[in-house]
């Protein structure tokens, strides 16, 4: 089969496509014929060395296709169903053997793409507002970049259980698609501290979802209520420095979380509670996942630019089956 590989950490110019063989199947594992597969930011950690993994390594951690053959043991898939995928390594592929705890079904009225775009990001947006902080009706939610994949998903969720939602972005032009999807009101980073003040009248917000990191970190913390929570889920512009947890009794007795979808989804029926939801929103027309851009394999060196840049404003696939 065609796949990306990498044989040493760097930029893009380390992803190779290649002719991989297939491994046979264990016990326990289904193989996956890919029809897409998403990008996520811990790709590019993987591939810069910035997470250390063992090489040779197909990158690649979401994917959604059909099954092509399942292990003697498989009960509960078959050939033929329709399948995605999340935390699993070599979704740069055509073929992938994933383990059957790690499967979800798709229903038929989710497509292979809208499959492979929700399975990280569509939990990871699912866990932020129903667990991490649960997002009720008369909440108000600020969410940073949320002209991206996830923060879409997010604005879209926290509507759907009834919250106000603002929003952040870095023009006018990503403002605009904040709106598109939901969210209330949609204010620029340069002032968003000073912006959330005067929408809530000075009150603050009940949560942050904050996955930018070092560059909003302290004024997101400005914008919080009195015991209000920051959820820092990511670092697109670098890691937070350390802080002295006295900060948060000074600002009001706040909550600070560094959550991460592993254990959100630590059992398969977790993981299926959040997937069916999210399906279910989708087939009944109430979410939808942007796709940013759809490339074939051989142009994931470019997909990576891409995502990297923080210039998509949706999910980036890449389409096996194009090679």
């Amino acid at each position: 089969m065609k796949a990306i590989r990498i044989h040493e950490h760097g930029g893009p110019e380390v992803m190779k496509l290649e002719e991989v063989a297939l491994a046979d199947l264990r016990a326990g594992m289904v193989r996956v014929k890919i029809a897409a597969a998403g990008l996520n930011f811990i790709d590019i950690y993987q591939r810069s060395g910035a997470y250390k993994i063992a090489l040779p390594y197909i990158l690649g951690m979401e994917g959604a296709g059909s099954v092509e053959a399942v292990a003697d043991d498989i009960t509960d898939f078959k050939v033929g169903d329709r399948v995605a995928y999340g935390f699993t390594a070599g979704s740069y592929a055509q073929y992938a053997n994933v383990p059957a705890n790690k499967l979800v079904p798709i229903p038929d009225a989710v497509s292979f793409k809208q499959g492979a775009a929700l399975m990280l990001q569509g939990m990871t947006a699912h866990y932020l507002i129903t667990d991490t902080f649960a997002v009720k009706p008369g909440h108000t939610i600020l969410i940073h970049a949320a002209a991206g994949a996830t923060g879409q998903l997010v604005v879209q969720m926290a509507k759907l259980r009834g919250a106000r939602v603002i929003a952040t972005a870095s023009s006018e032009d990503k403002l605009n698609i904040a709106r598109t999807v939901g969210a209330d009101d949609a204010v620029l980073y340069d002032t968003f501290d000073s912006d959330v003040k005067r929408l809530t009248d000075g009150r603050g917000v009940d949560v942050v979802y904050d996955s930018v990191g070092k560059d909003t970190f302290e004024r997101s913390l400005n914008c919080l209520r009195p015991r209000g929570m920051l959820a820092l889920f990511g670092q697109a512009s670098g890691a937070v420095p350390p802080f002295d947890p006295q900060i948060l009794n000074a600002k009001g007795s706040l909550f600070f979380t560094r959550p991460s979808l592993g254990p959100y989804i630590a059992t398969k029926a977790e993981m299926l509670s959040r997937t069916n939801e999210i399906f279910e929103w989708v087939s009944a027309g109430k979410l939808s996942a942007r796709i940013d851009r759809e490339l074939p394999l051989v142009e994931a060196p470019a997909a990576h630019v891409a995502l990297n840049s923080r210039g998509t404003t949706g999910t980036v696939l890449l389409i096996p089956c194009r090679d």
